[in-house]
């Protein structure tokens, strides 16, 4: 008897990254106090996603840090009913990390 699907470890390949959007939060406000509704699409705008797994060739990038990058430049998968995301290294424009003691001084 098949107990349905099992669930079978992914390796990253080469420079790629995989990571976890967050769940839609709905309605936000901007800094000035203007409602910006959940379906209101902000052209050129760079989105943050938790690392999960990096390919043998990603060199600063570790699981568990999180990463701004360009929404144009992502691939859309959904694993085991997940959503996820997979972007090459060279795509992403920031690492936000506890392990990294060099920056601009800024936090999250």
């Amino acid at each position: 008897m098949d107990a349905g699907p099992s669930k079978q470890p992914i390796t990253m390949l080469a420079d790629r990254v995989l990571a976890q959007m967050p769940q839609a939060e709905g309605e936000r406000r901007s800094r000035a106090g203007i409602l910006i509704p959940a379906t209101a699409q902000v052209s050129r705008r760079l989105l943050w996603a938790q690392v999960v797994a990096v390919g043998p060739h990603v060199r600063t990038i570790k699981a568990g840090d999180k990463v701004l990058f360009n929404p144009e430049d992502r691939f859309e998968v959904e694993v085991q009913g997940d959503e996820y995301v997979i972007l090459r290294e060279r795509d992403v424009h920031a690492v936000a990390s506890e392990r990294m003691d060099s920056g601009t001084g800024l936090y999250l």
